[in-house]
């Protein structure tokens, strides 16, 4: 069996930091985890250092129960947290040992169950359909049969806030049978995520006060205040906080774990995770996106790609004086990093700072900068974006530059005499393209043609053909997105269009950007910058 503690964070038992990514974040619209999914998920929050982890509810659902019982077996090896099975009491006449789902909890060999239970007397009588008294007993004897079995027990006390703004006798007395049945942590639940900060700290506090009893809290996202929610409860007194990854759940969603746990590490200096954890919630944040096929929200806090970008031109002028000025934490902190971001509302400070992020030294330099922040300027007016197209930019930079690198921009591996596109759509509905291309590359012209399924792939497969026998490195090269974008300002079949070109040569990935009034030449001028900023990586021979 699995530790009953959690293990390696300096509050130790004094707090808990509670995870139910697994069975509360998976019901989530667009969310199906396997078993194997499962199991990645409960090992990256391990990694973590999560307190508890809430793998699903066995005998309800046949995927939790496999999960249990393969991580029973030894598959899920837990070094900081402890594994939780959830379950509902028993139900209504039934002696607890008797209920086939109480049994699935202690089956599932779990350390410690959390049981639901309704604390809202409309729920108690109208869903249930039983009284207070009966509720109140399936609560307490439930809690003891599984304590009289070794088993630590959590209890969420469902729809709590609304129950106790209605009926405030029934919801405590609901607290109090779980209390005096053994149940550990007393968990205040918003159900239906209706509360606001300030009013559901006041509830925790004068429960805390009336009970005695240790208090968690756990909160959904219906008001967006499911993270101000949490904290706002665990400044009230409450020692176990409910989260779930990404605030991944239904409806609205959950409180976000990152955000959560960002909050108490870095705002209240609460070590709620291992050392050196805390540097772990980017990443760990960014794989269980993967495991979920979900994208990473980009603008979520602490843990988002843009969550410490910056794109006004003030912003980077303090920035370059003193980061923190512009930042609320050294994103360092959290595992993430700080961007600058270039667009028509840069200034010299965010170009400096930009190509400092991407290696090129600009402050010797005014000159140089004044002429790129003028051409950024004109770019960004005529369409281009380098916001999301770093390595576009960076060549742009190191063009304006003296250095070595002008050299090699001087002398890029291939230069163009032409090209051409051919779109052939038969009467039988088949539709190809045939591109030609003619280049110099290593002192030779060379001319290549190549089919594909569209004029950019043709483009694609013929300079690729041409260039191949030249550029040793071109092969591990691969065009692994492209974006098209119409401009605004310019109806009709007469578009000015954008494109985003993302390459990987396995190693790394990096985004060019092209715009035109032809789409063929926007993706000529992206694909070109993205052989010439590979070949800067590649060292020449």
């Amino acid at each position: 069996m699995n530790r009953t503690e959690p293990v390696d964070t300096p509050l130790g038992d004094d707090f808990h930091l509670y995870d139910t990514t697994l069975r509360d974040g998976a019901q989530r619209e667009g969310i199906s985890y396997s078993v194997t999914d499962k199991l990645a998920v409960a090992r990256l929050l391990d990694e973590l250092g999560v307190g508890f982890i809430e793998g699903g509810w066995p005998g309800a659902l046949p995927k939790d129960t496999e999960f249990f019982a393969r991580a029973a077996t030894g598959e899920l090896a837990l070094k900081h947290a402890v594994l939780v099975a959830f379950g509902a009491t028993r139900r209504a006449d039934t002696a607890a040992a008797a209920d086939p789902q109480v049994r699935a909890l202690l089956d599932s060999r779990a350390p410690v169950v959390t049981l639901v239970a309704k604390s809202d007397r409309r729920h108690i009588e109208r869903a249930l359909r039983v009284d207070v008294a009966e509720a109140c007993a399936m609560v307490r004897d439930t809690v003891a049969f599984l304590v009289g079995e070794g088993r630590r027990v959590f209890l969420d006390a469902e729809h709590f806030f609304d129950g106790y703004a209605f009926d405030p006798d029934t919801a405590l007395r609901v607290l109090d049978a779980a209390g005096q049945a053994g149940a550990d942590v007393l968990v205040l639940c918003d159900t239906n995520g209706g509360q606001l900060p300030l009013q559901l700290a006041d509830t925790v506090r004068d429960v805390a006060a009336r009970t005695g009893l240790r208090l968690g809290i756990h909160c959904q996202d219906d008001t967006a205040c499911a993270v101000a929610n949490s904290v706002a409860a665990v400044q009230a007194g409450a020692t176990h906080v409910q989260c779930t990854a990404n605030g991944y759940g239904e409806r609205a969603g959950n409180a976000d774990l990152f955000a959560v746990a960002g909050n108490l590490v870095t705002k209240l200096g609460m070590p709620v995770l291992p050392t050196g954890g805390a540097a772990e919630l980017t990443r760990v944040s960014h794989a269980l996106a993967e495991i979920a096929n979900l994208a990473p929200d980009t603008h979520q806090a602490y843990v988002g790609a843009s969550a410490f970008a910056h794109k006004a031109g003030l912003h980077a002028s303090a920035i370059k004086v003193d980061p923190l000025l512009y930042n609320h934490i050294d994103p360092a902190t959290v595992g993430n990093d700080m961007r600058v971001l270039v667009t028509e509302m840069a200034g010299r400070a965010s170009l400096e700072l930009k190509g400092r992020e991407l290696g090129v030294d600009l402050a010797g330099q005014p000159e140089a900068l004044t002429s790129a922040v003028r051409k950024v300027k004109r770019l960004e007016a005529e369409g281009w974006s380098f916001e999301a197209a770093d390595a576009s930019l960076e060549l742009l930079l190191r063009r304006e530059v003296v250095g070595p690198d002008r050299d090699v921009l001087d002398e890029p591996p291939f230069v163009l005499e032409s090209y051409r596109v051919v779109l052939d759509h038969r009467a039988d509905g088949a539709v190809t393209s045939e591109a030609t291309v003619k280049v110099h590359v290593a002192g030779q012209r060379v001319i290549a043609t190549a089919e594909g399924n569209g004029p950019v792939h043709a483009l694609d497969a013929a300079l690729r053909s041409a260039l191949s026998p030249h550029l040793s490195w071109l092969d591990s090269v691969e065009l692994s997105d492209y974006k098209v974008r119409i401009l605004a300002g310019h109806p009709g079949t007469d578009a000015v269009t954008r494109v985003l070109v993302e390459s990987s040569d396995g190693e790394r990935e990096w985004t060019t950007v092209g715009v035109h009034e032809n789409i063929v030449e926007a993706s000529w001028l992206a694909l070109c910058d993205a052989l010439v900023h590979k070949s800067l990586r590649t060292p020449r021979v």
